[in-house]
């Protein structure tokens, strides 16, 4: 169940790097607050999750869930560059990700 608590606190991590595109030096209002729940959300659910996974490890997945969202969310909505190199190295991370879970 850690690891579920752990992908969703990933998820928090997109929302609240999304919300910092448009909170304006924090003046505008719903999406500081829309980054601030996301940064709570996303740090207690990686608190919780590194009760029962390694730190180190909890923190890698869940930094790792964050940025690859993140620039999955640029490409799609924010029209960032998707070249071949990219996509690539984002599928390393993604491998990464996915081979500390199963060294636990």
């Amino acid at each position: 169940m850690a690891w579920l608590w752990l992908i969703l606190g990933g998820l928090f991590e997109v929302g609240f790097t999304t919300s910092l595109r448009f909170v304006d030096g924090f003046r505008n209002l719903p999406w500081t607050i829309a980054f601030l729940v996301s940064v709570a959300i996303s740090m207690a659910l990686l608190e919780y999750a590194a009760r029962t996974i390694p730190m180190g490890t909890a923190y890698a997945v869940w930094g790792g869930i964050g940025a690859v969202g993140t620039v999955i969310v640029g490409m799609i909505w924010f029209n960032e560059p998707a070249g071949t190199v990219r996509v690539l190295l984002i599928l390393a991370i993604v491998a990464a990700i996915a081979a500390l879970r199963l060294t636990e």
